[in-house]
């Protein structure tokens, strides 16, 4: 009976620790995961495991908890201060102005059934129709569709939503190099 009150006050205690150390690394930590991500969340997982079952002292459980919370820390100020690209990787375009790139689906260990795959999960019948189609760091495929593909918006059919946006645009039709999702610094 004390060793099954001692398993569930550890599980409690481990309950209460793992949701500071969550909330502490950020929403990222439990939404789409990146490598970085995924591995944190294993490490921690299999640690709690381990405190939970007493296998690993408390004290020490935590103190690797807390080493393996620092590493994530750490890795995202310095992705935050200009090595993402080093830690993380950068997107892997998959295909561009309608066309496959086939380095991009080998680096990613794809084949063209897969993007076609990821294509319709985002609606899109018509390869022509991708502007650029990438591999992002968590692995999920970010679609741009052509300037003829777009669908239309109030503002491509009511002057006052148009003038409203020109004024909200600067009156810029198309966003400036650094405004581009798909300028060359962010791939």
């Amino acid at each position: 009976m004390n060793e099954l009150l001692l398993t569930a006050l550890r599980a409690f205690a481990i309950y209460l620790l793992m949701l500071v150390v969550i909330r502490a690394l950020g929403k990222r930590t439990v939404g789409n995961f990146a490598a970085f991500d995924l591995l944190v969340a294993l490490m921690l997982g299999e640690l709690v495991d381990e405190i939970i079952y007493g296998d690993v002292s408390f004290v020490q459980g935590t103190v690797a908890i807390v080493v393996v919370a620092a590493a994530q820390l750490g890795n995202a100020w310095l992705s935050a201060r200009g090595a993402d690209k080093m830690l993380e990787g950068v997107p892997t375009v998959i295909i561009r102005d309608g066309r496959i790139v086939e380095k991009g689906l080998r680096k990613e260990w794809m084949n063209v059934r897969d993007a076609m795959a990821h294509l319709r999960q985002a609606g899109i019948h018509d390869l022509r129709e991708v502007h650029l189609a990438t591999v992002e760091d968590d692995g999920k495929v970010s679609v741009l569709l052509r300037d003829w593909a777009q669908p239309a918006t109030r503002a491509d059919v009511d002057e006052d939503a148009a003038s409203k946006r020109r004024g909200d645009l600067g009156g810029h039709d198309e966003p400036s190099a650094c405004d581009r999702t798909d300028a060359p610094e962010y791939l």
